[in-house]
């Protein structure tokens, strides 16, 4: 008894009816992380703020050993080290990279994993090579479907021992809007380890699943993928028997810096009476961000925010202001956004089992204190 990996890794399941977070969520939640929502004020993300999933270990990498193949399906295959990749030329890129299960804590019944609230988002300029080219270099055959990507992470799975594996189509690996990168610095500096040193995968407008870390591998293939993470994993399903659809691009989401001061078990705000800036950002992986709104009663009634015109980074996010005249008393904060696609924030979230794309509004409760306090405070 209790020598195979399926007595030590369970099946995917949903909490019970007032189920708490449990210990292994716990773990899960100390050695991944999120953003603190007041580093959105940062237009590019702090390598150590900007949220952190980790499936497995974080692989020990050598940079003088590194080297990544790209072979199967193709003509050339090609055998790359650090400094081979590095002599090609450089692509920054600004991107916002969101974790599909951000918001999970937040449903009913509420699915057992990393117990996100909405914080596990960032946005960082990756350095690196286009991701086309080095499929053009290797010479992609005629009757190519997908390209697989192998990160150098290992464990287990609902009892299914692998490596981290993700797949792309094609079309969208070879793709120049967005630019796949094989990417190397962060932030114009070395990826850190916990960001996929030496090398990983970033896919602008995708949720997280896709950027592959500690990229050792990439495969061409002739059929279509059926790895894990691709059709078990990272799929929108109502009942665990279905195929479900996978998740992909990101949806429309604003966040809010929390205004004013928080309580330090609680993280309640307060805020005194007057004129509040309140400040935030959004972004979508499926088309540019064309308006934001706010409600300060809520969700009951909604202003429009002012939305940042500069919109030179198409897949990072947008910076929002809006103006807010605080009188005493509780007050529920939202922000919503809309892209150019008409895609919009739902006020009240679509369930699926995995928790993934859950965009529904933020809501942040402020008490705005009588004008005298009792703390000297007017």
């Amino acid at each position: 008894m209790g020598h195979r990996l399926e007595d030590m890794s369970a099946p995917a399941r949903l909490a019970g009816p007032g189920e708490a977070i449990s210990a292994e969520e716990l773990a899960l939640a100390a050695r991944n992380h999120g953003l603190p929502l007041e580093a959105l004020r940062y237009d590019l993300t702090p390598p150590g703020l900007h949220y952190v999933l980790t499936h497995y270990d974080i692989p020990y990498a050598e940079e003088a050993s590194w080297q990544l193949v790209l072979g199967g399906w193709v003509r050339r295959p090609l055998l790359l080290g650090l400094d081979e990749l590095k002599a090609y030329p450089a692509v920054r890129q600004r991107v916002t990279m969101e974790c599909a299960g951000n918001g999970r804590a937040l449903l009913t019944p509420r699915p057992v994993s990393q117990p996100w609230l909405v914080e596990a988002v960032g946005t960082a300029e990756w350095t690196g090579v286009p991701l086309r080219v080095l499929l053009a270099e290797a010479g992609v055959e005629q009757g190519a479907v997908d390209v697989v990507f192998t990160g150098a992470d290992h464990g287990v799975e609902r009892g299914v021992e692998q490596d981290y594996r993700r797949a792309l189509p094609l079309d969208v690996a070879r793709g120049d809007d967005p630019e796949v990168l094989v990417a190397y610095a962060m932030n114009g500096s070395p990826l850190p380890p916990q960001h996929g040193h030496p090398l990983r995968l970033v896919v602008p407008g995708w949720y997280g699943m896709a950027h592959v870390k500690w990229l050792r591998e990439i495969m061409v293939t002739d059929t279509p993928f059926r790895g894990f993470q691709q059709t078990e994993a990272y799929r929108l399903r109502q009942d665990a028997g279905e195929e479900g659809e996978p998740v992909t691009r990101i949806a429309p989401r604003a966040l809010l810096v929390p205004p004013g001061f928080p309580d330090f078990m609680s993280r309640a705000r307060a805020v005194r009476p007057g004129t509040v800036t309140v400040t935030g950002r959004a972004w979508s992986g499926r088309a540019p961000v064309t308006g934001v709104e706010v409600s300060t009663d809520e969700g009951r009634s909604w202003c429009p925010a002012e939305l940042d015109r500069t919109n030179d980074h198409r897949w990072a996010w947008r910076a929002w202001r809006f103006t807010w005249t605080a009188t005493p008393g509780r007050h529920v904060l939202s922000a919503r956004a809309t892209d150019a696609e008409g895609h919009t924030q739902p006020l009240e979230q679509p369930w699926n089992r995995g928790g993934f794309e859950n965009n529904l509004v933020q809501r942040v409760p402020v008490l705005c204190l009588e004008s005298d306090d009792g703390t000297g405070h007017r």
